[in-house]
């Protein structure tokens, strides 16, 4: 793990309030939690990137063969069919 490294972030007050409660419940320091929130948030987009290019690398899916039509919106939320 690299070094941490030490920055300065302003906060509303109403935010502030909120993080301090929240870091109290947890029991750990401001800093710690604050830092855990932005890793989350780091994880989570690179999680969602990397899915996303995943779906995009797929090759397209044909919904129906030429010359057929679309089911039409009735059609498709016809809940009947599945019984």
């Amino acid at each position: 793990m690299e070094a941490a490294k030490n920055i300065t972030i302003t906060l509303d007050e109403e935010t502030a309030a909120w993080v301090r409660v929240c870091a109290a419940q947890k029991n750990v320091s401001l800093s710690h939690f604050v830092g855990e929130l932005l890793r989350d948030r780091m994880r989570e987009s690179h999680d969602y990137e990397g899915a996303m290019r995943g779906f995009l690398a797929e090759k397209p899916v044909k919904l129906k063969k030429p010359g057929e039509r679309y089911l039409t919106r009735d059609e498709a939320h016809d809940r009947t069919r599945l019984r």
